[in-house]
């Protein structure tokens, strides 16, 4: 074993003599920030430049206890309150009335229950943050191992992107409902360079404009709440009932879950600074209620202006325009005039507290996937990751209600089968936080093999494809269910086919390699 290696130094990655006073971690495997900057080469440069204008320099590595430093659990659920009080989580309970056919108390018990589900993993994972000090990504080598978590890297690069267009697209659909001189490709671009601007500086910038970000965007939903109620457009849509009723439910509730867990994969990202010493109990149930009411509260409320796209011809038009942004378009704009527009663009703006997780967590999932990634320093990924979202939602502007629906549950589904994986390893073959060794994250000797996580996640993904009632394909499963697209039950699948082959699996592997 070299000196490196026991050190606790990522054995894949062999720096040059004149590199290696920026990487090497101390005893426990952390990296201290002043290891970035002490150097000559362009990479060194870069980050003395970064650090200069605050930007952050840390990556993947491993935060020392004495540099985490963030004692404010608040940020931690305000994190996620502006991060879901946004247009694009109402844009999911719009989904309901148009895509499923639901009726309003049907679809209002989904979204609670659904979002009660899907948000536990996410308030655990987050837990893990101030007890080790490492990344989400990161933390996933002592499920996934050191390689089975590159190909966990690779889908969550592509959730952040596609979340982000998305989101985009979203945006840019109120501006242009605003002012349709502006074209889509205008408004994506404008929202994603608010985005870069930051996301560029890191974690302590994006905890500070998610601070306060969420409070006019609550304000103007309330407006909207107000105004909509007032309009008297509302319809309580009754609940249908037999089998088509079951496969709405099912399918809805796969689009719900896919956004409420979708940021499972980013929990502990942002909260990797707190103190070693902050109580798990604080983090989880503030990460619970930044998470339950905004993705409550705004789903619901699209939910209710949906139901005035079935009788009111000026609703269902402006759906037909605009979609979501037309619908908020009809609701202010007419009773509020100017002001209205103002609430508008403000809320196409608040498009930027839900991409800053995606756009700040993806640069750890690119650093991952090769150690060359880490030679690049973190915002110059933030930069790369931006222009390819922005080049993936230009030409999807005017495909937005397929693209929503069929991207939520394809989520839905990657993240059941990670969270069936990493729940039963830690509970099961762990037992709890004593299990874990954090001076292995970077050596793959110590790490489970991933084996048996890969032999799980193709069963996961089995599950996911016999269970699916998508447009483009109906699994064997999801047929059986409903009447006409089936009934959605993937993501239900992939976790249980998951669950129950890592037990079985990761018993035989860690019996023959005893790790």
């Amino acid at each position: 074993m070299t000196s490196y290696e026991k050190s606790g130094y990522d054995v894949e990655y062999q720096p040059t003599e004149k590199h290696r006073s920026t990487i090497a971690p101390d005893q426990s495997g952390a990296v201290h920030g002043q290891s970035f900057v002490a150097g000559d080469s362009l990479y060194h440069r870069l980050q003395r430049l970064a650090g200069r204008y605050g930007v952050e320099q840390r990556g993947i590595e491993r935060v020392p206890e004495d540099e985490r430093t963030d004692k404010s659990t608040v940020k931690v659920g305000t994190m996620w309150l502006a991060a879901n009080m946004v247009i694009s989580s109402l844009a999911i309970g719009v989904l309901a009335v148009p895509v499923f056919s639901m009726g309003f108390i049907d679809g209002v018990l989904t979204i609670f229950f659904i979002n009660l589900l899907g948000i536990l993993p996410v308030c655990f994972f987050s837990t893990f943050g101030p007890r080790f000090g490492m990344r989400q990504m990161i933390l996933s080598r002592f499920w996934f191992g050191y390689w089975g978590v590159k190909l966990i890297a690779i889908f969550n690069c592509l959730a952040c992107l596609g979340w982000s267009s998305v989101n985009v697209i979203v945006g840019a659909q109120l501006l242009h409902a605003v002012n349709s001189d502006v074209p889509g490709y205008a408004g994506i671009i404008i929202i994603a360079a608010c985005t870069f601007l930051v996301t560029l500086f890191g974690y302590k910038v994006v905890h500070m404009y998610e601070m306060i970000s969420w409070v006019p965007c609550f304000i103007i939903f309330l407006i909207v709440l107000g105004e909509f109620a007032h309009s008297g457009s509302f319809e309580n849509l009754p609940m249908p009932s037999g089998e088509g009723e079951t496969a709405s439910v099912l399918s809805f509730a796969a689009s719900v879950y896919g956004f409420a867990t979708g940021w499972a994969s980013y929990a502990s990202d942002y909260t990797c600074y707190q103190p070693v010493t902050t109580s798990r109990v604080k983090v989880f149930f503030y990460v619970f209620a930044g998470l339950l009411f905004p993705l409550c509260f705004t789903e619901m409320l699209g939910l209710a202006i949906a139901t005035a796209t079935i009788n009111d011809p000026a609703y269902a038009d402006a759906y037909a325009k605009d979609a979501v942004g037309g619908l908020l378009h009809q609701v202010l704009v007419p009773p509020l005039g100017g002001f209205g527009k103002f609430c508008l663009v403000i809320l196409a703006l608040s498009i930027v507290g839900n991409n800053c997780p995606n756009i700040y967590s993806l640069t750890f999932s690119l650093q991952i996937l090769t150690h060359y990634a880490q030679k690049v320093p973190r915002f110059l990924w933030t930069l790369a990751g931006t222009v390819i979202y922005c080049a993936i939602a230009i030409p999807g502007y005017s495909h937005f209600e397929d693209v929503l629906e069929n991207f939520m549950l394809v989520i839905g589904y990657w993240l059941a089968v990670y969270e069936g994986i990493a729940l039963p390893e830690h509970f099961i073959f762990k037992r709890g936080f004593a299990g874990y060794v954090p001076e292995h994250y970077d050596q793959p000797k110590y790490l489970p093999p991933s084996i048996a996580a890969l032999g799980a996640f193709c069963f996961g993904v089995l599950g996911a494809v016999m269970g699916m009632a998508q447009v483009w394909f109906i699994g064997p499963i999801g047929k059986l269910i409903g009447i006409g697209y089936g009934g959605d039950i993937g993501f239900e699948l992939a976790f249980s086919f998951a669950f129950v082959t890592y037990v079985c699996f990761r018993s035989i592997e860690i019996r023959y390699f005893h790790r």
